[in-house]
């Protein structure tokens, strides 16, 4: 059984507020139209009966986020099935003022794709077509509905591979992850979003239709508009196509599951990764001991580095190393190379290299079933962010510091709302994801943590957002990674393009 369906299952009897409910300061904006007999009539007339949702029972996936944290009240959702039919729906919701809530495959975890009030939301989940492929130059455009999973599929057939890898790659769209500039797994190895996407088509508030998708790799003419859109979390336009560049599949994986004993080890082999690995190396993922006793009470199975006899190993620190390339046999010289010197010099206690596929996916599941693995007890509070190497971890400690202090921290005693703080990440971009687990979501605990890991993450010149954006949940704190003069920019850009504000209201501008 997959990780979403457990989770899903185990949320089902779990009642989910209002957000309007646990967030009472924030009012509906009385500028923004009503939904009424007519405008259902319009949206049937374009769109059909089918996708034209307002049946309650229906609307309840989209009001709600996979985390159940938040819950919007639309009485509205459609699904169009074509660019000029996403143009046809913002023109006019554009000239009544109806706000919308632009929504692909609803994984972020900032609340983001989520209405607060009664904003129309518009799934692209019918906009999932796979338009073309290059064979020569890599290029694929694809519908922005078309998820993460089926396009690196479709990729695979032809000797390709998708830029991006995600724990949930089997729900997300591509044009969601392009929205708020997803990193994933393989950064390190593949870059960001920014500079492998090549084009974009993106349909404006006022319904106009912005089409880059012919773009070549190099143009210096004016402006690189794309960039706009890319992060900028559907607020000041709606993506409805992607051109992306692919790079060819790699020949030869490995996976390397390692056991450590402190946060400097795992930086010290992260830098001997860099060097002795090279252009092989694809991932570095870490993971501290809690975030596995985590996953070990979701999976239910042996961890990969118990020893016989054991329930779980004694490490601090996990790392999971992937390498890819064209040749297997230099490939595993390499990675075995690497690893009898890092284990001489104890910088690495124990470890497990894949022998095939099916062991490769399993270890690939110690990392990726984290995030749903924190969600078991009741909730989690995720803090998706970047800081420096050096400090990384030390985000973790204070947190769970934090909460000790405050008497509100406990494994063992249900009284106490939180169940424990984990902490692990992508080493190769500076990205932590720091979770708190919960038995039930808390405003004590929110206190807690809000604003002080944002200042804490602002002292040591961090970003308070490496993946999902801003979202609901951070909108307040822009500033604690903007300066005033870039928050103005992005309010003046917000202005110019959507002047009546109809794009995904109450979020981060």
């Amino acid at each position: 059984m997959s990780f979403k369906l457990l989770a899903r299952r185990f949320y089902s009897s779990k009642i989910v507020k209002l957000t309007s409910e646990s967030y009472p300061n924030i009012k509906r904006d009385s500028k923004y139209g009503k939904i009424t007999p007519q405008t259902i009539e319009f949206f049937q007339n374009l769109l059909g009966s089918s996708s034209t949702i307002t049946d309650n029972d229906l609307l309840s996936s989209y009001n709600e986020d996979q985390m159940r944290k938040y819950k919007g009240q639309s009485q509205l959702c459609l699904k169009p099935k074509t660019t000029e039919q996403v143009s046809q729906i913002l023109k006019y919701c554009n000239e009544f003022k109806l706000a919308v809530v632009p929504q692909g495959g609803n994984t972020g975890l900032v609340g983001g794709s989520i209405p607060v009030f009664d904003e129309i939301i518009i799934s692209l989940s019918n906009l999932n077509k796979i338009r073309s492929f290059d064979q020569v130059s890599g290029i694929l455009k694809v519908d922005a509905g078309v998820v993460l999973e089926t396009a690196d599929s479709y990729l695979a057939e032809q000797g390709y591979i998708f830029p991006l890898d995600l724990g949930a790659k089997g729900s997300c769209h591509i044009g969601g992850n392009v929205a708020t500039n997803a990193g994933g797994l393989r950064l390190l190895r593949y870059g960001s979003l920014h500079g492998s996407v090549l084009g974009l088509e993106v349909v404006l508030p006022d319904g106009t239709i912005l089409n880059s998708m012919n773009s070549l790799r190099k143009d210096n003419t004016g402006y690189d508009l794309k960039q706009l859109f890319i992060g900028s979390e559907g607020t000041i336009g709606i993506i409805t196509g992607v051109s992306i560049l692919c790079p060819s599949r790699p020949k030869a994986v490995n996976i390397a599951f390692l056991g450590l004993d402190s946060y400097e080890a795992v930086q010290k082999t992260f830098q001997r990764a860099k060097n002795e690995l090279c252009e092989i190396l694809s991932a570095f993922e870490f993971m501290d001991k809690e975030s596995q006793l985590q996953t070990l009470k979701f999976l239910k199975t042996s961890h990969p580095l118990a020893e016989d006899g054991e329930e779980f190993p004694d490490y601090n620190f996990y790392v999971l190393i992937e390498t890819s390339g064209s040749n297997k046999e230099h490939d595993d010289f390499k990675l075995e190379t690497f690893l009898e010197s890092v284990m001489e010099d104890e910088l690495v206690l124990n470890g497990v290299v894949s022998q095939d596929e099916s062991q490769l996916k399993t270890l690939w599941n110690w990392r990726e079933g984290i995030s749903e693995a924190s969600t078991f007890d009741g909730g989690v509070y995720k803090y998706d962010v970047s800081l420096p190497l050096p400090v990384m971890y030390d985000l973790v400690n204070e947190t769970r510091t934090r909460l000790q202090d405050a008497d509100l921290i406990s494994i063992d005693d249900s009284t106490k709302p939180v169940v424990d703080v984990v902490g692990y990440g992508h080493i190769g971009d500076g990205n932590l994801h720091l979770n708190v687990c919960v038995r039930e979501y808390n405003k004590n605990v929110e206190k807690v943590l809000e604003p002080f890991i944002y200042k804490w993450i602002q002292n040591k010149n961090g970003s308070i957002s490496a993946e999902h954006g801003l979202g609901f949940q951070k909108k307040n704190y822009i500033g604690y990674s903007k300066s005033e003069i870039e928050i103005k920019m992005i309010k003046d850009l917000k202005n110019h393009y959507d002047p009546n504000g109809i794009l995904n209201p109450y979020k981060y501008v």
